[in-house]
């Protein structure tokens, strides 16, 4: 394992096809849901990447699970990338889109508390320990790469445990959204007003008869909705391009987890065809809370010029992820779909208001039934039965010849 490790210590990844300039253009670049114009916004377009949260592999942490690794290096790249699509959920969440970091400047106390959910120690919600253990439950080994919809199951299971955040995940099946299903997972009744045997929407129905399903709900669950995709076979299929684009400029947008076969990028947004992204290879040392009980955030920005890539040299394999903070934000979210996504021939993925009856009945996931805290409950992969194991089938049915390969 040293052996390994030490191969890619202080790795930073070159590539001949990553453009490291931003040409002289007149074209908008988008980043998450904003647009800059390159010519005369530049300064504004590389403090907007900057002050998302860059997290890559680390080093000289707590061995994992006590006797494994103490660096990711080599095998952490999509669960880094997984942390900074889920820290941008939390930024908008918390801090809201429109929050930019400068550096040295004091943060607001929800910064700081954000940045500590991903330290790299077993007790912090979403930290590398938390992943890789979660990640056994789905058939994964300690120290072996995800793909995109491997971590978007861990996601979803340990925001289970996430009071504070309190999120809704929801992972996509078969390349279908289920709008009465997330409806389900977001809507919370007042306290008091719900029962045990009844979901918000049914009761919000049978007090109000007239009311559809899809009414407004009294409260909403702020809502990550994450997209697996396949977008191709061997290569990504040119026919969904400006699809794939135009997801990158709605204002929900969390952007792409993807990349090259045990190369993953997360992906932020685009000018003309070459995506724009954050690279987790480069190998940092292990960074904790400090005796104020702030975290030292220098090492968890880039301030380098973002890298790009041709869209054509994607993996089809990619996981799309969307914020929707309050209900609106999925209705429009769910309006956008319908006239950007849906209008195409061959569509990306389909949007549905109703169940599909030949799907097993749909029940939003809940913490399981245990007496400790969520990272104690992962602290042993004994108890990883409890969940149940997400087959490979909810990416697409073509990725059961091509597997997980990140």
């Amino acid at each position: 394992m040293e052996s390994v490790m030490s191969k890619y210590e202080n790795q930073i990844t070159i590539f001949t096809d990553y453009l490291e300039e931003f040409p002289d253009t007149d074209e908008l670049v988008w980043i998450l849901g904003k647009q800059h114009l390159l010519k005369t916004e530049k300064s504004k377009l590389l403090s907007d990447i900057s002050a998302r949260l860059w997290f890559t592999y680390r080093r000289k942490f707590s061995p994992i699970g006590g006797t494994g690794p103490s660096s990711d290096a080599g095998w952490g790249c999509m669960l880094r990338c997984g942390q900074m699509m889920l820290a941008q959920a939390l930024i908008c969440k918390h801090l809201g889109r429109d929050w930019n970091w400068e550096k040295q400047k004091e943060q607001p106390k929800e910064y700081q508390r954000i940045l500590q959910c991903f330290l790299d120690r077993k007790d912090c919600c979403y930290s590398i320990h938390q992943m890789a253990q979660m990640g056994v439950g789905e058939g994964k080994s300690i120290g072996e790469w995800f793909g995109p919809n491997t971590v978007a199951q861990v996601l979803k299971k340990l925001a289970l445990f996430d009071e504070w955040n309190s999120l809704a995940v929801y992972v996509s099946m078969d390349n279908t959204v289920v709008i009465e299903d997330i409806k389900k997972m977001c809507c919370v009744l007042p306290v008091g007003a719900n029962t045990a045997d009844e979901n918000p929407l049914d009761s919000l129905t049978a007090s109000n008869p007239s009311k559809d399903p899809s009414a407004t709900c009294p409260s909403w669950k702020p809502l990550l909705l994450i997209v697996p995709l396949r977008l191709g076979i061997n290569q990504i299929n040119p026919v969904y391009i400006e699809a794939f684009k135009e997801c990158f400029k709605m204002p929900q947008s969390l952007g792409a987890l993807g990349g090259k076969p045990n190369n993953a990028y997360y992906f932020i947004g685009f000018l003309g065809d070459e995506l724009i992204f954050l690279d987790p290879h480069t190998t940092q040392t292990f960074v904790d809370t400090e005796e104020s009980g702030l975290v030292n955030d220098q090492t968890f920005h880039c301030l380098q010029s973002p890298q790009r890539m041709s869209i054509l040299n994607l993996d089809p394999s990619v996981a799309l992820g969307f914020f929707c903070k309050e209900e609106k934000d999925f209705d429009n979210w769910c309006s956008l779909v319908q006239k950007e996504i849906l209008k195409e021939n061959l569509r990306m993925f389909e949007l549905v208001q109703k169940h599909p009856s030949h799907w097993p009945p749909f029940v939003p996931p809940s913490k399981p039934e245990v007496t400790t805290t969520g990272a104690e409950f992962i602290d042993s992969t004994e108890n990883l039965e409890d969940f149940d194991l997400e087959e490979d089938f909810e990416i697409l049915s073509v990725s059961d010849l091509f597997g997980d390969k990140y």
